[in-house]
């Protein structure tokens, strides 16, 4: 038997990532207390930064296999890794002070949060259900420590502690639902499954459970209803520099594991699990926007927000379309783009023994910084989908590819909903502009994370202007 030597070339992104992650936790050993949370932060940055560079230096239009066809380096992929690079680089600025505020700012979040986007770069890079799982836990195992980091805080505790038994639980369903397609196609290779798929298989019904239990273990990640119990407790329970995190990078990692178990791997069968996303999905916008609406805390309020998010992005998958996959991509980017505003703009709002995660402490913004409420009035008028911010556009795509299949009866929920939805956004922006204040303390933050949460807001409404682009680059990467 012939060994075939992999093109380590291919997967270069990678065992960078992996190769700094694994210095960092050193030189974090090793390093003054004073000066190794600085020097671990830009070391860290660093790597995403040279990842970015290597992924796009490395970037061929025509897709390259290795690792025995497990691993796949495409144009979906790339784009995929590097928004995951950038997002998180965003992520860790602001929340460099948060950290320190928290007495949280230590090593051990930097290489986690290292080893999750090695997790996540994995998962939209896999051509093979192995190889996703795998990905799938690295990232899982970093995001219930990174919960948890807090070790002195029974919220957070208990918050990781339900993300880890409800995780297990998904985890072993989804793999439960490799191994049934394994056992009646004899393949784990993504393409290979594909091949005998379009050539039929002898249990139809062992294969329909098989998408059931892998569509419910996707349901789980992305927080979809009715697997999204998780989902407010996490997002109110973790650190909010957490809370950034779970809520925008792994979601971009998310949307790429459902292109490349369900599109590249059972896209023949894709009447089979279009019903089931259907139903997901209006499930998901449906009472996502509904409980959103009696949410007094705004970390929670976000949570069922990204629940509905969630559901809008499935509308794109189940489409089956190019289309449609494009508009999903363009939703999960824009939509990671909005949330790493709105959780950001709490960290700049939050001090040392304040967590301004309530919504009744965005009263008053105007009159203390008009410049931050014009910037939080842009991200929840995308949130709410109003034009023309680009969050109004990444609906319409979706809306569109669902009426091109016929589905006109399926938009018309989704719109009614969306109308419903946008209370919730809108009450923030009137507690902005029309309450008095009740927390009178100046907001002192560091010039590049005010630097950084401007163009976060101005990207929000440039995107919306001018959104061919991203669009263009959106359906480029599917096609």
């Amino acid at each position: 038997m012939n060994f075939e030597s992999p093109n380590l070339v291919t997967a270069m992104p990678e065992i960078f990532v992996l190769s700094m992650a694994c210095i960092i936790l050193l030189v974090g050993v090793y390093q003054s207390q004073k000066s190794g949370s600085l020097v671990v932060y830009l070391l860290t940055q660093a790597t995403l930064l040279g990842a970015l560079i290597i992924t796009i230096g490395l970037h061929t239009a025509t897709p390259e296999f290795t690792f025995e066809n497990t691993y796949v380096k495409d144009t979906m992929g790339d784009v995929l890794k590097a928004f995951i690079y950038l997002v998180a680089m965003v992520c860790l600025l602001y929340s460099r002070c948060y950290l320190k505020e928290q007495n949280i700012d230590r090593t051990e979040y930097y290489v986690l949060v290292l080893f999750a986007v090695l997790g996540m770069m994995i998962m939209v890079s896999a051509h093979s259900m192995l190889l996703i799982y795998l990905g799938l836990e690295l990232l899982s195992l970093c995001l219930y420590a990174l919960v948890a980091l807090k070790r002195d805080s029974e919220v957070c505790t208990e918050a990781a502690m339900k993300y880890f038994v409800l995780g297990a639980l998904a985890s072993g369903i989804l793999l439960y639902g490799m191994s049934l397609i394994y056992g009646i196609t004899g393949s784990l290779n993504i393409l290979e499954i594909s091949e005998v798929l379009k050539m039929g298989v002898e249990m139809p019904l062992v294969l329909n459970m098989g998408l059931v239990f892998i569509i419910i273990g996707l349901a789980f990640k992305l927080g979809a209803v009715p697997f999204h119990m998780w989902v407010p407790d996490v997002y109110h329970g973790a650190p909010t520099s957490v809370t950034l995190f779970i809520g925008t990078v792994p979601k971009l990692a998310a949307f790429g594991m459902v292109m490349r178990l369900l599109v590249d791997g059972f896209e023949v069968v894709h009447v089979d699990w279009q019903t089931m996303l259907i139903v997901l999905a209006m499930l998901s916008i449906a009472i996502g926007n509904v409980i959103a609406i009696a949410q007094a805390n705004l970390k929670r309020m976000l949570a069922y927000s990204t629940i509905s998010h969630m559901g809008f992005l499935l509308l794109g998958v189940l489409t089956g379309t190019a289309d449609g996959y494009s508009s999903a991509m363009f939703y999960t980017i824009v939509y990671t783009i909005m949330s790493l505003g709105a959780f950001g703009m709490i960290i700049m709002l939050s001090r040392v023994g304040f967590e301004a995660d309530n919504i009744n402490d965005f009263k008053g913004l105007n009159d203390r910084s008009p410049w931050l409420a014009f910037m939080m009035l842009i991200l929840m008028f995308s949130m709410a989908g109003v034009p023309p911010t680009v969050g109004f556009f990444a609906k319409l795509a979706v809306l569109q590819s669902v009426v091109s299949t016929g589905m006109i009866w399926l938009a018309v929920f989704a719109v009614i909903f969306s109308v419903i939805g946008a209370f919730y956004y809108l009450r923030i922006i009137k507690l902005m502009y029309f309450d008095t204040a009740e927390d009178q303390a100046p907001i002192r933050t560091d010039l590049d994370m005010r630097i950084t949460m401007s163009v976060n807001g101005v990207m929000v409404l440039g995107l919306g202007l001018y959104p061919a682009g991203l669009m263009a680059l959106c359906y480029a990467a599917i096609s």
